[in-house]
């Protein structure tokens, strides 16, 4: 029978080998999934705690937890396609999250780490892509915002205040990350 330290213990190697990968651009990818997934399990606390106690359109940005998901799937599949999985993803799921909590709480911030990500998760020889999910990223703002419509649920003012403030913060460390990342990538390309 096992214990409950040992089945943690498998999961957490069954976890570990599938967000691996050789391919240190795929192994960075994977790496930015599993920090979203993990942290969007508290994402409805972050909004509890900070913004107010009315979380239930929190549960919205569950709808992109599978593609998240998929992102090291994809990748073993297509490196390509699973590399630009996770950009993708992050501007559907800041799309959908605009929608849903209105541009006021200043979700599309998190646009900036997903065009960020397009660029950083691709060779030179397939810039093409990176331009294209820029190109998806900024649209989506241009295009989009201001004209969402009335969000699942208005929050006050000092409710939006500080909702810009968690996601001013949230996507500046998620940004500071991808930069350490970036780092790690080409101290590891300058020992080559």
């Amino acid at each position: 029978m096992a214990t409950p330290v040992r089945s943690l213990a498998t999961g957490w190697q069954a976890a570990k080998a599938y967000f691996a990968d050789d391919d240190p651009l795929v192994a960075t990818a994977n790496l930015v999934a599993l920090v979203v997934l993990w942290n969007q399990p508290f994402y409805p606390l972050y909004v509890h705690w900070a913004v107010g106690p009315d979380i239930a359109p929190t549960f919205y940005t569950f709808l992109s937890t599978p593609f998240f998901l998929a992102v090291p799937a994809l990748a073993r599949v297509n490196s390509r396609a699973g590399r630009a999985l996770l950009p993708l993803a992050g501007i559907g799921n800041t799309v959908l999250s605009a929608k849903v909590f209105g541009v006021a709480s200043g979700v599309e911030i998190f646009l900036l780490p997903c065009v960020l990500l397009g660029f950083v998760l691709f060779r030179p020889a397939e810039r093409i892509i990176a331009i294209g999910i820029a190109i998806v990223g900024m649209l989506a703002f241009m295009v989009l915002h201001g004209r969402y419509g009335a969000p699942v649920h208005l929050y006050s003012v000092e409710e939006y205040a500080s909702f810009l403030k968690m996601n001013a913060l949230s996507a500046g460390t998620l940004t500071v990350f991808i930069g350490l990342l970036v780092m790690n990538l080409i101290g590891s390309a300058a020992k080559r």
